[in-house]
């Protein structure tokens, strides 16, 4: 483990944004702020020259908006930084496809200082920002739209099957504790499980697991906890 900072990238083209969380970020410790971009395509490239650990991407900026420039920095080769989405939720077709693009996470602008540094540190780790509950809700809105059928299920073959079942409570918003019980098992065994989905799927985390569920149809819209 290193005791280096994590390196953030911010990407907004408001200055006023970019600079509070500039200075929020600032104060913490183990966090370092290595640039800012105010467009899309700047934000690429200064991905790609400081490798940051963390992208915090606004959605809609000029030259290249945020959805393509995270198209553009997760298809990298080499890359290892996560992008999240910054959003009022007012385009959530834009949060799907970034969702699709890769991003890790939404977060939104008008965010307390806590949840943005906690947001850092959760996509830091590996870990997706958003719950997979929201994420479905998302998801379910827009991939589900003007379907005239329910489309089969394209059960992964590499899947065990308790994998597999895993990956069903996963895409309806469970937690580990939900799926424990929902499986009889334990939440270690959970645990376990949901690495290895990832590992086979080759997804990068929770929320990408939602996206896999609903574009193969082993979910539905409306379908879940919610």
């Amino acid at each position: 483990m290193t005791d280096r900072p994590l390196r953030v990238v911010l990407a907004d083209d408001q200055d006023l944004v970019r600079a509070g969380f500039r200075v929020i970020l600032g104060t913490e410790d183990g966090i370092e702020v290595v640039g800012e971009a105010g467009d899309g395509e700047r934000a690429v490239e200064l991905v790609e020259r400081l490798r940051p650990d963390v992208v915090l991407m606004d959605v809609q900026m000029p030259r290249v908006d945020g959805l393509e420039a995270t198209r553009r920095v997760l298809g990298a080769p080499g890359n290892t930084a996560r992008v999240v989405i910054l959003t009022t939720f007012d385009r959530e077709d834009y949060l799907f496809e970034a969702l699709r693009a890769g991003a890790s996470g939404f977060l939104l602008k008008n965010a307390s200082p806590e949840d943005l540094v906690e947001s850092v540190r959760i996509v830091a780790r590996g870990d997706a920002l958003l719950s997979p509950e929201v994420t479905r809700r998302v998801i379910a809105k827009f991939h589900g739209r003007d379907r005239t059928g329910t489309a089969p299920a394209h059960r992964p073959p590499e899947l065990t099957d308790r994998e597999y079942e895993v990956l069903v409570e996963l895409a309806r918003g469970a937690s580990n504790a939900e799926i424990a019980r929902a499986l009889h098992l334990g939440e270690t065994t959970v645990k376990t499980h949901v690495s290895r989905v990832l590992n086979k799927l080759d997804l990068r985390d929770r929320t990408h697991a939602v996206v896999f569920a609903y574009e193969r149809g082993i979910v539905q819209p409306g379908d879940g906890r919610g």
